[in-house]
């Protein structure tokens, strides 16, 4: 009896042993914590997790919130027990309001969809959002572009005039102005196929007059000079689309870093990148990659063999937009810098 009480307790003992060593929780992490202004879903997960990407493996809904998914500032993220395993899940706040009768009776609050956290820093990618999109040539045949300025000079200021051709739809007046950037083609197929074209936002106009197909624009906004030649197409301005967790990809999956944005040739934490993988690949906004810099290519100066050296883990990056078959991707830890050239692997 005694043996089998004592066989008992080895095995309970080596299956704590065992979640623990498994189990993807700090040792130190909190029981419960405070949702504050500035919290991102990111930053909280890392109190939590010692890898913030499995956040949805462990991420217990509570039915009885509507958007249980959804957190706010002030809800309280806890870690709890289902069946044994340790889970996260959210409690709404509740304020304490007097009534018309002076009892006190509890009321959830309530806040519009955009007061929701959102998974990493909002400046930092906002303008990634609306500003810079990837196109096919089709999406942009025969759209209006920018003709001339106000005396036949460049358009560079809010509130400047500008002139434009092409055919204006009669139910939008807001366009955002875009430039040519760079043109990405897979050339590692039998054919090379076009994977998209850069276009970098430069500024958005309003239509004020339209007469034929020229149309008189006032400049809303210049990141840059608007130029001759500078397409339009509809504003697509969007709030961050904050209502995603960060997660792995449930499948094995590579990518390659194929330009870097900002005109700079190494990125580091929060810097963005386009990767050669988008949405028929099956990847995902929220998705996370561990960044490797590729090993040098050296000669081994005892055989005389060129041989290449290891890669290097770089850091993490996760995607917060998706095209077709590129992603922009943020960099979010950063160990060592990264550039073109060098790949993401799943974490």
């Amino acid at each position: 009896m005694k043996k089998m009480i004592f066989a008992v307790l080895a095995l309970s003992v080596a299956s704590v042993f065992s979640w623990a060593e498994s189990s993807p929780f700090k040792s130190d992490s909190p029981k419960e914590y405070v949702v504050a202004d500035g919290d991102t879903l990111w930053g909280i997960s890392e109190k939590f997790l010692d890898a913030p990407w499995l956040w949805p493996e462990i991420w217990h809904a509570n039915p009885e919130i509507d958007n249980p998914h959804l957190i706010f500032p002030g809800d309280v993220v806890r870690m709890v027990y289902i069946d044994g395993k340790p889970r996260l899940t959210v409690d709404r706040t509740v304020r304490l309001v007097p009534s018309g009768d002076a009892k006190l009776e509890p009321t959830i609050r309530v806040l519009p969809i955009e007061a929701a956290i959102p998974a990493i820093s909002l400046d930092k990618i906002a303008s990634y959002l609306s500003r810079s999109r990837i196109v096919m040539p089709e999406d942009v045949e025969g759209v209006p572009y920018i003709v001339a300025g106000p005396d036949k000079r460049l358009i560079v200021a809010i509130g400047d005039i500008g002139y434009a051709r092409g055919d204006f739809p009669d139910d939008i007046y807001n366009f955002s102005v875009f430039r040519q950037g760079e043109t990405f083609v897979d050339e590692t197929g039998e054919e090379d196929e076009l994977l998209g074209v850069h276009a970098v936002g430069v500024g958005a106009v309003s239509v004020d007059k339209v007469q034929g197909d020229i149309a008189r624009v006032l400049v809303t906004r210049s990141d840059e000079e608007l130029r001759a030649g500078d397409i339009l197409l509809p504003s697509a301005e969007r709030a961050v689309d904050s209502i995603f967790y960060p997660s792995a990809a449930d499948f094995p999956i590579e990518a390659e870093i194929i330009a870097v944005e900002g005109g700079v040739s190494k990125i580091g934490t929060m810097d963005v990148a386009i990767i050669n993988r988008g949405r028929r690949d099956g990847v995902q906004v929220g998705n996370v990659f561990e960044g490797f810099v590729r090993g040098e290519t050296i000669q081994d100066r005892v055989s005389g063999d060129t041989i290449q050296l290891l890669d290097e883990s770089a850091g993490l990056l996760m995607v917060f937009r998706t095209f077709e078959k590129l992603s922009f991707v943020i960099v979010v830890e950063a160990e060592r810098p990264m550039a073109v050239g060098d790949i993401l692997r799943n974490p």
